[in-house]
């Protein structure tokens, strides 16, 4: 496999969205973990829907995955404070 089919295949499993919110280091890094998060949570849901996974199971991996994700947002200082509206 050559590298432009290998881009696009990685562009296709791996798809990330702009970012539109405030531009800071640390809601960069926060906004790719969430990307990656709701990635994997959709990978996780499609293989207990499919029989690949118990439910239990599933919930255990969304369950630790979302508890990274807290750490991730904890470790980067992330307030909750809501955008302002212009």
């Amino acid at each position: 496999m050559d590298e432009p089919n290998l881009n696009h295949k990685n562009k296709f499993l791996y798809p990330r969205s702009r970012y539109y919110g405030q531009v800071k280091p640390e809601n960069l890094v926060f906004n790719a973990n969430l990307q990656e998060f709701a990635q994997k949570v959709g990978y996780i849901t499609c293989l207990e829907t499919n029989g690949k996974l118990s439910p239990d199971e599933a919930y255990n991996q969304i369950k630790a995955l979302w508890k990274q994700l807290k750490r991730s947002k904890k470790e980067l200082l992330i307030a909750n404070v809501s955008p302002e509206q212009p």
